[in-house]
Parts: structure tokens; C-alpha cells; sequence
């Protein structure tokens, strides 16, 4: 076989896989990155990199593999883009954490956040008291966005950090 073709092969299913994972573990929990998170990243990286390029470690067997992770996530934006029921499949929905002031519980739990993480970004956005928040969302890139009754809007910025409790679990 040739041995670009092979590079091209490994680094198209590598990539594949860490889509495959990336949506079986949560990849809203990679939206900011902690200590813990940087280093699993340094870590796959470093397991995935001999599986692309296997003993091809020339200058055009790196290039060969770089490209086809770009056109790779190229094509994938671009059919998620056109195709609404491939997109979905992709990203994971929102979800409402708080609306009217009424804490879903149940969504809490199934995401794994807890109320110090709420308190956190309510603070973030300005916000002291739950019923102060006509909605709250945990959008699909792991931000938590905030909306209260207030007639006076502000952008703030606040991003969901996986704890280190989480990080065990997804392994």
C-alpha cells in the first residue's frame, strides 16, 4: 500500500473515532479546559499520533495527515451546516436550567451541575437570588446563558468548567 495513502486512511478513522467520543462523552465539557482536561488532551494526542502516521514520520507523512484532519472538519461544518438532522445528531441541544425562578432538577442531574456551578454563573451575570432569573441555559457550545427580568440587558460571559468529579466519571 502507499504509505501516504496509508497516513490518509489512519488519520481519517482517528478522527472519526474522536468525533464518535467526543459525542458519547459530552463535548460541552470541553468548552473551557481545566488542568485535568489539558493533560487528557496532551495525552490523546500523544496515544492517537503513531495510529495516523504509524512509522511515517517525514515531513509530507505529518503534512498528508494535517490535511485530511482539516478537510475532515471541513466537510463534517459543511454538512452540518446543510443537513439539519446530521447537525443534530452532532450538537447536542440546549437545555433550561431555570425558568421563571423554578430550578429543573432533573436536567441539573443529568448534566452534572451543581448548584455552586449556578450560583457561579448567576454571579458571573450579575444575578444574586434564582428567582431573579426569568432563564437560565445551558447552551450547546457549554456556556450557561442567563436572562433575568430585568428591563436593562448586559452581555456577560460565563463557561460551564467540567469539575474534577465529572473528568473521573467520562473516563
Amino acid at each position: 500500500m502507499n504509505p501516504y495513502l496509508d497516513v490518509i486512511i489512519r488519520s481519517a478513522a482517528v478522527y472519526l473515532f474522536m468525533v464518535i467520543a467526543l459525542r458519547i462523552f459530552g463535548k460541552k465539557e470541553l468548552s473551557q479546559l481545566n488542568t485535568a482536561d489539558v493533560i487528557l488532551i496532551l495525552l490523546i494526542s500523544n496515544a492517537v499520533q503513531n495510529a495516523m502516521v504509524g512509522n511515517n514520520t517525514t515531513l509530507l507523512g505529518g503534512i498528508s495527515a494535517a490535511t485530511v484532519l482539516f478537510t475532515i472538519n471541513f466537510t463534517l461544518k459543511k454538512l452540518m451546516y446543510r443537513f439539519k438532522k446530521f447537525s443534530d445528531f452532532m450538537l447536542e441541544k440546549p437545555e433550561i436550567l431555570i425558568h421563571d425562578g423554578t430550578l429543573d432538577f432533573k436536567i441539573l442531574s443529568k448534566l452534572n451541575i451543581t448548584s455552586d456551578e449556578l450560583k457561579e454563573a448567576m454571579r458571573e451575570h450579575g444575578v444574586e437570588y434564582f428567582a431573579d432569573v426569568k432563564l437560565a441555559m445551558l447552551e450547546i457550545d457549554g456556556n450557561i446563558s442567563i436572562i433575568t427580568g430585568d428591563k436593562m440587558l448586559k452581555q456577560t460571559h460565563y463557561k460551564r468548567r467540567k469539575n474534577h468529579k465529572n473528568l473521573i466519571q467520562g473516563m
